[in-house]
Parts: structure tokens; C-alpha cells; sequence
């Protein structure tokens, strides 16, 4: 592969001529000559033309619009109101909006200053015998201040640039600043890393804004992602006028497979253009590994980078704020003793943020003292950290175009850089996935403990450091139970975001081992979760800890956590007292139940006396009849035997019945023996 051009000319040779100290700025800065993307789009853009313009990061797009800018604010015939805004820069991110603000004071605080004391056209007073003529511009994100402390700002300060993202711009439009602000005037609208504020969560704001602004204004698109589908889709929407479109590619030279040199061939012959979509100085390289031992390889990578090629600063990207929050904890176990680490992701607030940012930027890094930033994608766009070495990609990103930006955090303004990727199983087949989109992978092999690369006939079983590891982890984790619940955290959120990967059918939950990923978490038992229910447990051992006693650091945490341990033994003990009178309750009940079968059964053995009584009086009515009718001496019918017998038999056995019912009252035989007694009734 050979390297192409860099720069694309002299700076004098653009067709409008700079104003002298921003040409003193730019030499200040560094940059001698322009890149291809300045070179063709700062002509465009001072001519009056809208703009789309896509090329890979680290070549220069921000000072492509940020020199048109204030060249057209210069050369104004008259100069704005203090309430009106001449240039609108909106980016999906307050750490963008930063950079890009910190690039226009710098230009700003460079100019010249000027004689005021007079009153200007607009009969504003005078601030002094000098000042600058151009105000820095005014920054909107999301911060401390509110969005009425943001128009005040505007108007104490007069600034005619406004770097903002779209949620806090649009309050300060169309909310706090709809009287206020005054946009009639506004010359030049840049969208950058367009791609993403034309994505779904950005476009309702940005329609918002953009019909708010004027249509007579020149609009840019920047970004290293606009495809062809997403800038024509939305070329209209967002009110760009016959646009110019400016791609700047990236091409390399390689062999033809299989080609051979013939007589009078040339080299060049042999040799095919390809294009990519990443830096031309930048070595992308993949390895792919066993779960449980991606930890251990991104220890090796790094300590391998230091050591080979002496690189002191470093990025590593995770999917989820969550696992950027638990391994900023338990990384620097693995790592050189005078490592300095920091943190950056969306949980934090914005202030914490701005610190890491400007500390990891700012603080000397050598080999021996290397700076790594654990982040998530919060930090892949358009933030341009100085010397960065490597980029490392723990996991890689849901969304395929944010590859490159991560990338391209190294290998900037014509610097080299290399970045690394981790893949785990069948996630090899991002590497084609990846080369489809103009975007190269060199496969690499897993490095051993001494750093050098795993040869292919090694045994293909589970490094053994990987149980060595998940020691360690625990050790740490063990020592605070909040970093238990952080790797719980982190763990679970990667899980998801893995299963909402747009390259799905290359990242497939059940394809990845889950045990292996919570070996190289370091957890000390697996959470309950579906993805998990029926994961195989080969190889996996909970920690052997006693859970009650295992505490927090922080007393506060932990007075929480044992007020909430007798809280719930108090509640054991409860339901324990609830059950038993449950058990009391139902004993009772069944006794009650008894006692009324008695009750029926009483009740019963009366209704059968009293049958037999009525059957008696019965029998004696008819008796009587007919005595009476059968009368005709002065003695009766005497009644047969039988007759006696059977009256005889009724009296004794009520009697007996009388006398078994007195004893089941109190209890000298049971309801079954009196049953049986009287079966025959």
C-alpha cells in the first residue's frame, strides 16, 4: 500500500485571498498547505455555493467551514447587531460543539484590534479606546446555565457565531430567545457530522430550526459518512439550493492477486486502485478470540504497542456507558503501575466531561507513563484529541458507520496511527462485512503472554490466564460491593446492546458465549436473566463468598444495605408469625367443620325419632278407628302379637337412640361408632 498525497496546495492559491491574520492563525497552527477536502470546498463555499462534502476523518473538514465563515463575517458591509447572529454551526454532540467553539476563539482572539472610540453606525457605545471588532462566539450545550441565562449571554456578548446542539439551539431560537434573537441576517448554516443529526432523534429539532431560518443563506453538509442515500434523501429537507457535493476518497495501491510481470509491463500495470474510507496512514488490524479472553488480549495489545512501537496514548471504545463506568475500576490491575486512565461516556454530566476531555488532551503521556480514555461512542465523532497512538475497540460498534470514526481518532492531519478490533466466534465475518463499505481489516493472531503472536497449530483451548484473570477481577470486585453491582450492570447492558446490533445476523446472542463474556467481566455469580436461562455452565464457578456479610465502602451505602438486611429479615420473620396463624387459622377451621357434622348428624337422628313418632300416633289413630267401628260386645279386639312386638321394639330402640345421642353429646363415642349403631335405619 503507498500513501497518497496529503496536502493539495499552498494556501495562497486560493482564489479569494485570505485575510492576513487568519492566514497568521492557520500557519500558527501548523498547517502549511490545505488538504483536498480545504482545497475544494473553501472555494465553493465563499462563492456562494451549498455544500455536501464527505471525506474520511482526521482531513480537515472543520477548518473547510470554519475559514469561510469568518471570511464572510469579515467581509460584511455592515456589521451585525448585538442581537443578531450571522453564522449557525450545529453538531450532534456538546463535546463537538466544544472543539469546534474552542477553533473559532482561537482565530477570534488572533485578530487585530481596533480603534472604538467613536460611536459605531448603530450608535452602540463605545467600550474603550481599542477593541476586537468580532466577538468569540457564543457556545449552546447542555451545561449549569439555562437557556435564559444563554440569551443573556448573547446579548452582553454580540456574537454573531453560535456553536450549539440542536436541543439547546432550538431553545434559543424558537424558545427563551423567539423575540430575542434576531436571525435575518444569518449568512452561512453548517450541519456538521451531518449523518448523525439527520438521523431519527435529531429530526423533528432540526426541522424546527431550519424553518425558522432564512432560505437566503448558504447551508453545509459535513461528515465522513454521508452516503449517497442519506444526502439526496434529505438534500431537500434541509433547504440546500443546487448543492455541490465534494467527496475526497482515500485510495491505495495493491498487487492483483495472481498477476505476473510480462515483458515491457510496467509495475503500475500490475497494480489495483482501492479505495477506502479511513485515513491513508492508518493500520487497521482485527483479532479475533475466545470471549473469556478478550480482556486478557487488550492487556497484550496495549502493553504490546508500548513496548513495539512505543505509542503512550491511547482510546479504548465499549458499547455501553455501563462497562466504560465497572472497567475503568477494575483495568488498571492489569496495566503498568504509572498508567493513567480516564472515563468518558453520556452518564456523566457535562461538566466531568469537559475535565476528562481537556485532561486526557492536555497530560504528558510517554511510554513509561502511558494516558488511556475508556469511552463509548460519546467520543467517536469529530473530536480531535492530539497524538493519539491507538484505538481500541473492546466491542464493536452497533452501527457500522461509527467504525470509522472511532478509527479515525488516530491517523490524523497526516499522522500515522493504528487501531485494533476484538471479535469473538463467527464475528469474523465483520471483516468482509466491513471491507464492503470500502473499510480493510488485517486479521491478526492472538497474542500469547510474551507478546508474540499465537501460531496456528498452538493448542486451540482457553488461555491460561483467563481462570489467573478472573482472580484478579474478583480480588478487586471483593473489596466493595458497588463494584459487584457495577459488573452486574455492565454485563447486563452489554448483553443487550449485543442482541440490538444492526449487524445481526453477525452478532447473534446465541451464537456468543455468555459464560465466557462473564469470565472476562470478573463476575462473581451470573445475574438472573432470560439470555442465561439455558446457557451452558461448563467451566463457570460462582465465588465463594458469604453475600450477608459482604459489604459496601461507602458507610453510607452500607448502613443502607443492612438497614434493608433486617428490614427484610423483619419481613421473613412477619410472613414466618403470618404462616403459623395461617396454619392456626386452618386447624380451627377444621374443627369448626367437625363440630357441624356433628350438628347434621343430631339433627338427623331427631328427624328419624320424630318420623317414628309420627308413624306411631299414626298407627294408634287407626287403631282406634277402628276399634270403634269393629265394636259390638264389651270387649276389645285384643291386638296380635305381632302388633306388640313391633310397638315394644319402637319405644326401645328410641330409648336406645336417646341414650347413644347423650353419650356422642359429651363424648364418650365417636360419630362413626353412633353411625354404625344405627346403620340399619
Amino acid at each position: 500500500m503507498t500513501t497518497p498525497a496529503t496536502f493539495a496546495g499552498l494556501w495562497s492559491s486560493l482564489p479569494t485571498t485570505l485575510t492576513p491574520w487568519i492566514l497568521d492563525v492557520i500557519q500558527a497552527m501548523g498547517h502549511t498547505q490545505m488538504t483536498p477536502v480545504q482545497a475544494s470546498t473553501i472555494p465553493l463555499f465563499m462563492q456562494n455555493k451549498d455544500v455536501v462534502v464527505e471525506a474520511v476523518t482526521g482531513s480537515g473538514k472543520t477548518l473547510a467551514f470554519v475559514i469561510p465563515i469568518l471570511e464572510k463575517l469579515i467581509r460584511r458591509e455592515s456589521k451585525l447587531r448585538k442581537n443578531e447572529v450571522g453564522a449557525l454551526v450545529i453538531t450532534p454532540t456538546r463535546e463537538l460543539a466544544n472543539q469546534i467553539h474552542g477553533i473559532f476563539t482561537r482565530f477570534l482572539d488572533s485578530q487585530p484590534s481596533v480603534d472604538l472610540t467613536s460611536e459605531d453606525e448603530f450608535g452602540d457605545e463605545p467600550h474603550g479606546p481599542e477593541e476586537r471588532p468580532y466577538p468569540i462566539p457564543l457556545l449552546l450545550v447542555s451545561s449549569e446555565q439555562s437557556p435564559a441565562q444563554d440569551v443573556q449571554r448573547f446579548l452582553a456578548t454580540g456574537a454573531d457565531i453560535v456553536v450549539g446542539t440542536p436541543g439547546r439551539v432550538e431553545e434559543f431560537l424558537l424558545g427563551k430567545g423567539r423575540n430575542v434573537v434576531n436571525v435575518k441576517q444569518l449568512e452561512v448554516l453548517v450541519l456538521d457530522e451531518a449523518d448523525r443529526l439527520l438521523d431519527l432523534g435529531f429530526q423533528q429539532t432540526l426541522t424546527k430550526i431550519l424553518t425558522h431560518l432564512p432560505k437566503q443563506r448558504r447551508t453545509g453538509l459535513f461528515s465522513a459518512t454521508m452516503t449517497d442515500a442519506d444526502a439526496i434523501s434529505e438534500l431537500v429537507r434541509v433547504g440546500l439550493r443546487n448543492p455541490s457535493r465534494i467527496v475526497v476518497k482515500v485510495q491505495a495501491k495493491k498487487l492483483r492477486s495472481g498477476a505476473k510481470l510480462a515483458d515491457g509491463e510496467t509495475q503500475n500495470a500490475r497494480e489495483l486502485i482501492e479505495e477506502r474510507r479511513i485515513p491513508a496512514n492508518l493500520q487497521n488490524f482485527c483479532v479475533t478470540c475466545r470471549a473469556s479472553e478478550k480482556l486478557i488480549q487488550l492487556t497484550r495489545i496495549i502493553s504490546h504497542e508500548i513496548q513495539q512501537q512505543q505509542s503512550s496514548r491511547f482510546i479504548v471504545y465499549f458499547s455501553t456507558c455501563a462497562c466504560v463506568d465497572y472497567f475503568y475500576r477494575v483495568l488498571a490491575s492489569f496495566l503498568p503501575p504509572d498508567t493513567n486512565l480516564y472515563s468518558l461516556h453520556g452518564h456523566l454530566p457535562p461538566a466531568a466531561r469537559t475535565r476528562t476531555l481537556e485532561s486526557f488532551a492536555s497530560a504528558p503521556a510517554t511510554p513509561f507513563s502511558p494516558s488511556i480514555l475508556l469511552a463509548t461512542d460519546v467520543a467517536a465523532r469529530g473530536l480531535d484529541l492530539p497524538d493519539v497512538d491507538v484505538v481500541l475497540q473492546f466491542d464493536a460498534p452497533s452501527d457500522p458507520k461509527t467504525f470509522s470514526h472511532r478509527c479515525g481518532r488516530t491517523a490524523r492531519a497526516g499522522r500515522n496511527g493504528t487501531a485494533w478490533t476484538l471479535l469473538v466466534g463467527r464475528e469474523v465475518d465483520y471483516v468482509d462485512f466491513m471491507s464492503v463499505r470500502k473499510i480493510p481489516l488485517k486479521e491478526r493472531p492472538p497474542l500469547n503472554a510474551d507478546g508474540s503472536p499465537r501460531s496456528g497449530n498452538e493448542d486451540d483451548s482457553e488461555d491460561a490466564e483467563v481462570s489467573q484473570g478472573l482472580s484478579i477481577i474478583r480480588s478487586v470486585v471483593l473489596k466493595d460491593r458497588a463494584l459487584h453491582d457495577k459488573a452486574v450492570k455492565a454485563f447486563v447492558s452489554f448483553v443487550r446492546a449485543y442482541s440490538k446490533h444492526e449487524a445481526s445476523y453477525i452478532f447473534r446472542i446465541k451464537d456468543l458465549d455468555l459464560i465466557g463474556v462473564a469470565k472476562s467481566f470478573g463476575l462473581l455469580r451470573l445475574p438472573r436473566m432470560p439470555e442465561l436461562k439455558d446457557a451452558p455452565r461448563d467451566g463457570w464457578q460462582d465465588a465463594e463468598i458469604d453475600w450477608s456479610s459482604y459489604a459496601y465502602s461507602d458507610k453510607a451505602k452500607e448502613a443502607a444495605r443492612l438497614a434493608e438486611l433486617e428490614k427484610q429479615s423483619a419481613a421473613a420473620d412477619e410472613e414466618a408469625e403470618k404462616r403459623k396463624q395461617r396454619q392456626k387459622q386452618r386447624t380451627e377451621q377444621k374443627k369448626s367443620n367437625l363440630a357441624w357434622s356433628n350438628k347434621v348428624s343430631k339433627r338427623e337422628v331427631k328427624e328419624k325419632r320424630k318420623e317414628k313418632k309420627e308413624r306411631k300416633k299414626k298407627w294408634e289413630r287407626e287403631q282406634q278407628v277402628e276399634d270403634s267401628a269393629t265394636a259390638s260386645g264389651s270387649a276389645k279386639r285384643p291386638r296380635s302379637p305381632d302388633d306388640e312386638d313391633d310397638g315394644e321394639d319402637d319405644w326401645e330402640e328410641l330409648a336406645r337412640e336417646e341414650r347413644m345421642a347423650k353419650k356422642l353429646k359429651k363424648g364418650e363415642i365417636s360419630q362413626t361408632e353412633f353411625d354404625n349403631q344405627f346403620a340399619d335405619l
